[in-house]
């Protein structure tokens, strides 16, 4: 028993590592919830762990990730695992290698998702071993489904499909691509387990503790805006309409909180004579604050692409908190895209547009901050105003060129506020071509690295 705590103290501790608020109560609720299902059924105590310990979307990639490796289906090496091949034997590699090919196709085409399971185990033993001595030894998913590579036995397996069909309830395209699109799932599941299978066995090296925080993919909302891949990005993206409906609410309350004013001192102290002169009902100064206006100023080149995308489908989702939103982008010039951000139903594109339909580069495709502040700041400084809020987003590289900083200023002397985010930590600011420490000295600049970075920063300090 006390080694069934200490996987579920492990389990809860790694959690809260990446980011999942979880307290004393639902740790006790989740060790009443082991006793009450036991361990016999896996599956079933990984959907009663989830139900209790889980509080948001997105979490549970992270949950069955770190599951996987405190509550593992075995440990060692799997009964009846095949043998590593002879590296030395190239002809017993190529039969090892065509006997897991030939079986994991029989497995796809059945769907057998236990025979998948097995044969992950299998294929990290003979493909996925590297180093030789302690400490620099292991097994690696990617080098297992780099040698068996999955995906080109699709084909193999749509064959399997269509001869076990026989030709009955065949309906043409249509049939075709639905049953692409299983197989390809399935392939994505047996890719899940073989990185299961070899971050478990990495984990009896080197500490379970240590492999759950660094070998376990972040949450969606904890993903590098910087080293986000495209997958990650297209979760990301997901993420918005929840992530909007939280901001709306926390913008409201401070909305209705601002309402109140300061304290009216003279109808305060005349209601406080029914009370004896305490003063037990201030009365406030009731004000009535206009929405404030938002202009956004983002960097869409490289790498801060993600991020600027991003955020523009985030405050477009928000748009009706604000009294007016409007969005100008730039790698080298600055062009308004409000009317691309607010029309586009296609997330995926939308930077892909505004490089190919707003003027929004030079002669050259790199950043250059001084030159898109300095056309802002003469050809759109009619759109920021007193109740303006301005963010800049991007990485302030300026790839060598002159930042600007008077250009800056007049944006700054005239918006009610200006915010710059900054998808670099901030140990960066300052090294190299970045002038992220000049443009700090003028407005505020907070390091922001991703989603639950940026909804703290833009409920905290967008004015209401």
């Amino acid at each position: 028993m006390s080694d069934l705590a200490a996987r579920l103290t492990g389990l809860v501790q790694a959690l809260r590592g990446h980011g999942l608020r979880i307290g004393p109560g639902e740790t006790a609720d989740a060790a009443a919830a082991l006793e009450v299902l036991g361990l016999a059924d896996r599956e079933r105590v990984r959907a009663g762990l989830a139900a209790v310990l889980l509080r948001a979307d997105g979490q549970r990639a992270v949950f069955d990730a770190v599951f996987d490796l405190f509550f593992p289906l075995g440990v060692g090496t799997p009964h009846g695992a095949a043998a590593a091949a002879d590296p030395a034997d190239p002809a017993e590699q190529a039969a090892l290698l065509a006997d897991l090919r030939d079986r994991l196709a029989e497995a796809l085409a059945a769907g057998d998702t236990a025979a998948g399971a097995r044969l992950a185990g299998e294929a990290v033993e003979a493909l996925g071993r590297y180093g030789t001595s302690p400490g620099t030894d292991g097994w690696s998913a990617y080098q297992t489904l780099g040698r068996l590579q999955p995906e080109t036995l699709l084909a193999r397996v749509l064959a399997a499909l269509r001869a076990g069909d026989g030709g009955r309830g065949t309906d043409g395209d249509l049939a075709d691509r639905l049953a692409e699109d299983e197989v390809r799932r399935r392939i994505r599941e047996f890719r899940a387990q073989v990185g299961t299978e070899a971050r478990r066995r990495v984990a009896e090296l080197r500490g379970t503790e240590r492999i759950a925080e660094r070998a376990v993919a972040p949450a969606p909302d904890r993903v590098d805006f910087l080293t986000a891949g495209a997958d990650q990005l297209a979760e990301l993206r997901r993420t918005v309409q929840p992530l909007a409906r939280k901001l709306a609410t926390r913008l409201a309350a401070r909305r209705r909180r601002a309402a109140h004013g300061r304290i009216d001192l003279r109808r305060t102290l005349r209601r406080s004579l029914s009370t004896g002169g305490v003063p037990m009902r201030p009365a406030y100064r009731q004000r009535r604050p206009a929405r404030p206006e938002i202009v956004l100023l983002c960097d869409v080149s490289g790498s801060v692409a993600g991020f600027a995308g991003f955020t523009m489908l985030l405050v477009r989702a928000m748009r009706d908190q604000f009294g007016r939103v409007r969005v100008f982008a730039f790698v080298n010039r600055t062009d308004e895209v409000t009317r691309l951000v607010a029309a586009d139903a296609d997330p995926v594109g939308l930077t892909r547009r505004i490089l190919t339909e707003a003027a929004v580069a030079g002669w050259h495709g790199s950043s250059d901050y001084g030159a898109a502040l300095g056309e802002f700041a003469d050809r759109h400084l009619d759109a920021v105003g007193p109740r303006t809020a301005v963010l800049v987003l991007g990485d302030a590289r300026t790839n060598g060129w002159d930042p600007n900083l008077p250009a800056l200023r007049r944006i700054a002397d005239r918006a009610r506020r200006v915010i710059w985010l900054n998808p670099e930590q901030a140990a960066l600011w300052g090294t190299g071509d970045s002038a992220a420490l000049a443009y700090a000295g003028l407005v505020e600049m907070h390091p922001c690295r991703n989603a639950r970075r940026l909804t703290e920063l833009v409920s905290r300090l967008l004015p209401v």
